[in-house]
């Protein structure tokens, strides 16, 4: 993707009539954003502060349930998580550099990530419901409750924390099959790339909440 920038054959972007400019549209777009983001971060907080409690309290517990969990599975997607963080700079890049074959490229290679994170994430899912290992009330797994009895709370966070990290990274995939059909239109190029770069924010929240939910989850219990 290196060489001069590419500023030919793009559509010409029109800010909406609130905007002064294309910069001052970027610059509201990407404010909001981040507001955006903290609202995020408050979604996901009482999530991790309920586990932190309930793992004080219930800590043998916990640990127990938690070593039943597959690590090697939650490695393999921490992997993809971080490919697929690579991907979505490499698209930036490439729309700033009006590169649209790569911007194309990586955009697909970012989809296929998001795809194989939730591929191994059902293979997970499915290994569990198959050992009766369900949140709440409906846990199935009578050894497993001998042993720990708070495992059905572990797995009802478990349950929770993962599934809701899991339907962000599919809101994150329709986003980025949104955009590869704007790229192939050649709507995003080194004039106007707002979109792309806003998502590519998303994304990184998203694969940052995972580098905690993994440790937390599969390796420290």
């Amino acid at each position: 993707m290196a060489g001069s920038v590419d500023t030919e054959g793009f559509k010409e972007h029109h800010p909406a009539h609130h905007f002064k400019d294309a910069d001052h549209e970027f610059f509201t777009v990407k404010n909001g954003m981040w507001l955006f983001m903290l609202q995020e971060i408050l979604f996901f907080a009482p999530l991790f502060v309920a586990y932190f409690t309930f793992k004080f309290i219930y800590f043998e517990d916990f640990q127990y349930s938690a070593a039943k969990l597959d690590w090697k599975l939650g490695a393999v997607n921490t992997v993809i998580l971080i490919v697929s963080s690579f991907t979505v700079v490499r698209a930036v890049v490439a729309a700033q550099r009006g590169n649209n074959e790569g911007l194309i490229e990586n955009l697909i290679y970012t989809i296929i990530c998001g795809f194989g994170f939730m591929i191994v994430k059902a293979i997970e899912y499915s290994s569990k419901i198959a050992d009766g290992v369900l949140p709440g009330a409906w846990m199935n797994n009578a050894a497993l409750v001998e042993a720990a009895p708070q495992a059905p709370l572990f797995y009802s966070l478990y349950f929770m924390m993962t599934g809701l990290h899991a339907l962000h990274v599919a809101v994150g995939i329709g986003l980025f099959a949104w955009l590869l059909l704007k790229a192939k239109r050649r709507e995003l190029g080194p004039k106007y790339y707002t979109p792309l770069e806003m998502t590519g924010l998303y994304w990184h929240f998203v694969d940052l909440v995972w580098i905690y939910l993994f440790p937390l989850l599969y390796l420290v219990g």
